[in-house]
């Protein structure tokens, strides 16, 4: 089988072909409400709910139970707010059956330098974190970096109360110092401090491989398999491909399509 398979078409009938329970994680960035007319053909914002549940209904049936759905979206403005389309796709979601269990940041570490009279430079984007249980498969492990030892002479000023292992209310979010002192690694946070730079191009949405790799990294060992329905450029699956990961993708658009095919021919070792 090839480390990266391209389906061309829209996902809802392209993963027909894909058994059930066989994705280990689905990481995608489909096109927003109102965005890539020219491209994608567009889908209103208030059809965009209707539009997208049965191809999630398709993730569902191919998501390992203890597999993750990881979904980079977000309103836009119109009109000068901003639309609730997403909150609505995330209570249909939920409706359906999965679980909403985690809601990454990505912050934008260089954003657009736009200006807008009544409106702040847009910096971050969402990614939301599906399950279909509780105990899904997560790799803390790999996702560790350096911690900052917090030295003892910086510890003075923290009374007793904030040094209890668990808060008041019984939240858990008490502070405990040897969860800090002389710890060479610590678990990232839920905010993903990543340059939107990428080496992808010809797509007008393109996000960094780095981005992926974080998730890839997360939820999955070597050898499991990757899922990007919109695959747009390929940035997903290849980043899978290079973690020793299998990867499969679908774009419904040919151009797009051709060039993920071109880059898999030019590159032999993406066969196993």
């Amino acid at each position: 089988m090839r480390a990266v398979q391209l389906f061309r078409g829209d996902c809802i009938d392209a993963l027909n072909f894909v058994p059930d329970e066989s994705v280990s994680l689905i990481i995608t960035s489909p096109p927003y409400a109102d965005q890539r007319k020219e491209t994608y053909g567009g889908t209103a914002h208030d059809d965009y709910v209707e539009w997208f549940l049965p191809r999630a209904a398709q993730f569902k049936r191919i998501l390992k139970p203890t597999g993750t759905f990881i979904l980079n979206i977000k309103e836009n403005v119109r009109d000068g707010v901003r639309h609730t389309y997403v909150l609505q796709l995330i209570l249909a979601l939920v409706d359906q059956g999965w679980l909403w269990s985690e809601e990454f940041i990505w912050h934008k570490a260089f954003c657009y330098p736009g200006k807008w009279p009544r409106r702040f430079r847009d910096a971050w984007e969402r990614l939301l974190q599906f399950n279909l249980t509780r105990h899904y498969d997560i790799y803390k492990e790999a996702t560790l970096r350096p911690a900052i030892n917090v030295p003892k002479r910086r510890q003075t000023g923290i009374g007793i109360a904030d040094k209890r292992e668990t808060s008041r209310t019984g939240s858990n979010m008490g502070w405990n110092e040897n969860n800090f002192v002389g710890k060479r690694y610590a678990e990232p946070t839920n905010v993903l401090y990543l340059a939107p730079n990428t080496v992808n191009r010809g797509h007008p949405a393109t996000f960094p491989p780095a981005l992926p790799e974080w998730f890839i990294r997360a939820f999955t060992q070597e050898g499991d398999m990757v899922l990007d329905p919109f695959a747009g450029s390929g940035t997903a699956l290849f980043a899978a491909k290079k973690m020793n990961r299998r990867a499969i993708g679908c774009e419904i658009n040919n151009s797009y399509a051709d060039r993920i095919e071109a880059r898999i021919k030019s590159s032999p070792n993406l066969l196993l």
